[in-house]
Order: C-alpha cells, then structure tokens, then sequence
C-alpha cells in the first residue's frame, strides 16, 4: 500500500527483541556452542580482548576448551547468556536456536551457511531459513551465514578468526554484510578507533538498519558506516535515518549494485535511465546519507566525523611545502564541489607575519620550506589558513619511510594549531602509505584528523559535508501488480491530463477520412505520430511541421494504422524527460533531465523518490547541466519554472493515484516554454 502522508513509523521489530539488541552487543556472559578451531578462535579472541564477563563453552563431548570448563548443552549453563555464538551445522542450528529462545538467551551469531545464500545449490535453503527465523521467535539473531560482531569497547565479542580491533573508548561501528570485508577493514592501519565491528550475514530476522539502531543507542558511538548491499525494509532505514539525526550521530554509506548489469532493456529512456541503482542513490539522499565509492574513502570519513562531526559546508584551506601538491589538491578538487575560498586580510596579515615577503599568499597555499623545523612558525602559518569561514583545514604532509624524525616538527605543529585555534584541522599525506600509524594515532589523540590519500581527503571532505536532514515524509511503497501493458500515446495523455498536465490538442486517427477531418479541427502546423512504437524516433516515425494538405500523405509514409496529430508547440526553452518507474527495492523513482532525441547520449539526469515535494522538484531541476537554459541563457528568455514543476507534480499526482497497477510513466519530451510547460510526447505502463 501506498504510504500516508505525514505518518510516523516505528522499526519493526518486538520491543523485547530491542532491548536484546543491547544484551546481544554488550553481554556480561558468552556461549559458544561447538568445537574445532572456529570455536576456539572466539574464545582466544575474548580473552585478548581483557572480556570481563563469563566465557562458557558449550559441547556434549568436552570436558574443556581453550582452558573454560565445558557444558554439556545450553540447558546445564548457569543462566540464560546474553550472547551466543553457534558453530554447528545449519540443521542444529536450528534446533539450539528453538531451546535458547525458549531459555531466554539474549542473541545468537548463527555461523553455519547453507541458507538462502545457497538457494541455487540447494533448493532447500529459503524453507530453512524460514524455520531458523521461526526457532528464534522474538531472540534477536545475526546471519545465519555470518561471522558475528566486535565490541572493542568493552572487549565482548563473538569472532571466530582473527582480527586488528583493539580496545577504544569511543569511536565508529562499521556494519556489512561481507565476513571477509568485514576481517580486512578491522585490520585497517589508519588510526580510525573501530568501537563495533559487526557483520550481517544473510539478515534472515534482524536487519541492518535495525542493528545499526541498536548501536547508536550507546552514546560512545561517534558515526556509522554502512556497506550496503541492499535496503531490505525502507521503514526500518527511515526510522534509523530519524534517530540517528535525532541523537547527532552521521550515517554513511558504501552502496555497491552501480553497475550497468543491474539495469534491464525496457521500452522508455526513463527505465534505461533510472536502473535500481539511481533508487538506491534517491534513497540514500532522502535520508541524508552520503555515499562514498571505495573502502579507503569510507574509513577516512568516519575519521573526520569522529573527529569533528558533519561539516557545515565544503569550504576548505590548504597549505603545504611544495607548489606540486597545491595544485595538485587544486585540481583534485574540481567537480566535488569543494571551495578554496580567497583569503580575507585578517589570514593574509598572519601568514605574511609568519612567512615574510616571500611567499605568494593563495590558497591552496604553497608556504615553501623557510620555517621547516621551526614548529612555533610553522604553527603559526599553518593557524593562518584557519577561519571562520573554513570549514578544513588540510595541511599536506608525507613522512619518509627511511628516517621521519625530522617530520616531528610538522606533527607538532599541526597539534599546535588544534590547542591554539579550536579549528577543525587534518594533516594529508599525498600517498596512504605516507603517514604512520604511530604519528595518526598521535595526531588523532590531540584532536587534528590524519587522513591518507589526497583523493581520500576530499572524498571524505564531501561526504562530511553532504551530511543531511531526513525527509519526514515516508517514501511511497509500489503494491504488486500484475504484468504491465502499454497505453497507447493518446490515452496516456488523456490520463494524465485528468490529473493536471498539458498537453497539446489532439486527435488520434485511421484513414485517410478521419485526418483530413482532423487537420480541419486542429490548429496548423502539426506534429503527426506512428502510433504503437515506443521510440517513435528511431522508426522515422514522429514528422513535424506538417501543413493540412501533406497530413495524407504523411501519415501513409509513417505506415502505422493508427496516427496521431496534434498542434505544434513554438518558443521552447529547453526540453525535459520526466519519468517515473516502479522500483520494488526502493519506491517509485521519479527521473527528471534534458530530454528529446539526445536523452541517452546526454545522460543528464537526476532523480527521486515520491512523494516529491515542489521545492524538491525545484532543487532537482537545479542540479541539472542544462539548467542554465532553464534560467534564460545568454539572454534567451527563461523557462516557467513554476509551470515546470506543476507538470511533474501532475505527473506524480497520477503515480500516486494508480500505485496498484501502474508501472512506469514518462514524458519525453515535455517542451518548456516562457509562459507554460507542455508534454507532447506520453508513455504510460501499467497493469
């Protein structure tokens, strides 16, 4: 069903099962159940984590393990555990699930695979999946198929192999759905402080966004990073997207599926244009999300968010040694959206104090190396490219892999400039390779953000700053419908017309007596179409400017059954594709760009989910390459905009009426004008 405007949602899970969350990620007592050296390795991993509760073994046949006296099944514990980790087959599993439930365990990590990951192989993976979700009841579980989770803040883990947290007080919680993923980022050498690592698995009953809303519950959580797979219940991110502004903690995601395999041929530009992965990025925008493209970016964000929080803007200093690395990071930063603003008088006075006459003042800031090994100096230029007005400050530094001591300066300056100012501050080595982790790790201490990578930094600089405000309005669920069939272009129209959008006068047509008869009616000159093709273009089928005396013969070269003629629209501004599909993974993505014959080469689009809002729809419009024709270029008259955004909420308004059946809608091209916006051309698919 459609959602309600304005309606509140609730995560969709038992209010038992939240606060086993907690029990589950933070227990006073473990259980393993099993042997064999994946059952070991947790318990050697417990006790290299200083874990202060109680560590049982559980197995019919050992009388220890790994030095803790075994118990022969989960009925001869002590008490109910608050965490347990299952290292059995997938059968057993199933069946120590159903007795911990009833037991009133807190959570289980289910290891064994063999579920719905491996449906294709075996037939009988989803029944028991199923079963296994059903065992559980209200026991919150992660998996199956999934190695468990990390808590580096109170040592407490359930891991059956190696990893490189270490104990923190505060940091981020990273959630992935990748075991192995999940091993190499632990093992990061970034001074990042990892406070939960956690893996999802299959996600068979509690999802990521409800794990991830349990973590954020601990108030030594600074940030979440999120790789993602896949949204499984829209409800649950939109919820999590909510409290996690509410409570100030910034959520980023790594969204993987952008490839050009997850997009189907259909019938409309709108489709080929707005695939599964445009749903997702719409998504991620709605809930304020940003989304990074690589592991290393994902972690150097968290970085800084620990560090400093979401950014106001992307306003950003730097100063570095060497002119090749100030135009380097310059040109790096074109396309982000990243500003190097000028420096005010009160920057350029500090830096001249510090640098003298020689050095030209810009940024990025090219300082030389005068100062070098003069750490107050340093300090004091290096405060100079600080201000109210930036956002970051990056000083650009790589320490030799041969003998850094003479680097101990820069570090020292860089701590420097945090105690002195209070401004946000990051030391960057152009190479990840470049900064040790003894030096980020002293850096991170005193407050100033190491980052490894210039590409890094300024992904990470965006990210930070595209930290967003959650939509309210709950995104529009599609119904299931049947297979869809395509609507003729003229009852397309007519459709959508009803619900408010212009379109030109028409008339759809046979023979050569019903056009003669509708050249009469209509107003010269004339757009006359084949009826029944999708791409009219690509069939010669779409002639424009035709006079009433050469309609007849038109419309027999077209050689379609049916024609449809209709009244030319003059003064275009500039032309737009509006569409919208069914997405099932994500809502109805609603895809706005320049439209016409070019919409595929120029590839200029933008999109969202529904319901829109006008000043959505504005913003949206804004983004695209060719607004500049919109606003009026180089003296041409501009488009109505309010007009603009009418027709697409026309357009919306008709989605939003006919979610049971209606599968894709696009206008192409919909002409703008000064004093209107009128589709001219429609496709409608529904069931």
């Amino acid at each position: 069903m459609p959602a309600t405007a304005g309606a509140i949602y609730t995560l969709t899970i038992w209010p038992r099962m939240t606060k086993n969350l907690k029990r589950l990620f933070q227990p006073k007592s473990i259980a393993i159940i099993g042997g064999g050296a994946w059952c070991e390795q947790v318990i050697k991993q417990s006790v290299r984590m200083d874990f202060a509760g109680q560590i049982w073994p559980v197995h019919p046949k050992s009388e220890e393990i790994s030095g803790f006296n075994a118990f022969k099944s989960v009925q001869d514990l002590p008490e109910a555990p608050d965490a347990v980790f299952i290292g059995v087959n997938r059968h057993a599993t199933i069946q120590l699930i159903g007795e911990l439930s009833e037991l009133g365990a807190g959570g289980a990590v289910c290891f064994a695979s063999g579920f719905s990951e491996a449906v294709a192989e075996d037939e009988a993976g989803h029944d028991l999946q199923a079963e296994l979700v059903a065992a559980a009841g209200d026991m919150p579980i992660l998996g199956p198929n999934c190695y468990g989770f990390v808590n580096a803040l109170d040592g407490a883990l359930l891991w059956p192999d190696q990893h490189g947290c270490q104990r923190v007080d505060k940091g981020v919680a990273i959630l992935t759905q990748s075991s192995n993923i999940s091993i190499n980022l632990t093992m990061q050498q970034r001074g990042l402080p990892i406070a939960y690592m956690v893996t999802c698995g299959n996600m068979a009953q509690t999802t990521q966004a409800q794990i991830a809303s349990a973590l954020i519950d601990d108030p030594r959580v600074t940030a979440v990073g999120l790789h993602i797979e896949g949204f499984k219940d829209l409800r649950d991110w939109e919820v999590l997207a909510q409290k996690a502004h509410a409570k100030g903690v910034p959520l980023v995601a790594l969204k993987v599926g952008a490839s050009e395999q997850a997009q189907q041929a259909t019938v409309s530009h709108t489709a080929s244009l707005a695939g599964s992965d445009a749903g997702a990025q719409a998504f991620l925008d709605r809930l304020g999300i940003p989304r990074l493209g690589a592991l290393p970016d994902m972690l150097e964000t968290l970085k800084l968010l620990h560090c400093y929080g979401p950014l106001p803007d992307g306003k950003i200093a730097s100063i570095s040694c060497s002119g090749g690395e100030a135009s380097l990071i310059a040109d790096m930063a074109v396309g982000t959206g990243l500003d190097f603003p000028k420096l005010t008088d009160r920057q350029k006075a500090a830096l001249r104090a510090a640098l003298g006459p020689m050095v030209a003042l810009n940024n990025p800031l090219d300082y030389h190396t005068y100062i070098w090994r003069d750490q107050d100096a340093m300090a004091q230029a290096w405060s100079g490219m600080t201000g109210d007005d930036i956002s970051m400050t990056f000083s650009i530094v790589d320490y030799p892999t041969t003998d850094p001591i003479d680097w101990t300066c820069a570090t020292n300056a860089a701590l420097k400039v945090r105690a002195d100012t209070g401004a946000r501050f990051g030391v960057v080595a152009t190479l990840p390779e470049l900064l040790p982790q003894d030096v980020a790790q002293q850096l991170m201490e005193g407050g100033v953000v190491p980052i490894m990578g210039l590409r890094e930094v300024l992904s990470a600089t965006k990210a930070a700053s595209n930290i967003g405000v959650p939509s309210a309005e709950p995104v529009t669920i599609p119904g299931e419908i049947g297979e869809a069939q395509l609507v003729s272009e003229a009852n397309s129209k007519a459709a959508l017309a009803t619900h408010g959008l212009p379109t030109p006068q028409n008339r759809s047509v046979r023979g050569e007596g019903e056009a003669a008869q509708a050249s009469q009616e209509l107003r010269p000159p004339f757009a006359i179409k084949g009826v029944g093709l999708a791409h009219k273009s690509e069939h010669a089928a779409v002639r424009l400017e035709i006079m009433p005396e050469d309609v007849a013969a038109t419309a027999k070269d077209i050689g379609t059954g049916e024609i449809l003629i209709e009244e030319m629209i003059t003064g275009t501004v500039a032309e737009l594709l509006v569409g919208v599909v069914r997405d099932p993974a994500h809502g109805y993505v609603l895809t706005l760009g320049a439209g016409g014959v070019m919409t595929e080469i120029l590839r200029d689009t933008t999109s969202l989910l529904l319901p829109a809002s006008a000043d959505d729809i504005r913003a949206a419009l804004g983004k695209l390459n060719i607004a500049p024709l919109l606003a009026g270029y180089r003296g041409k008259p501009s488009a109505d905009m309010d007009a603009i955004v009418n027709a697409v909420d026309s357009v919306q308004a008709y989605v939003l009426a006919n979610t049971d059946t209606v599968s894709e809608v696009e206008i192409n091209p919909l002409l703008c004008t000064p004093d209107r916006a009128v589709a001219v051309d429609a496709l409608i698919r529904k069931a």
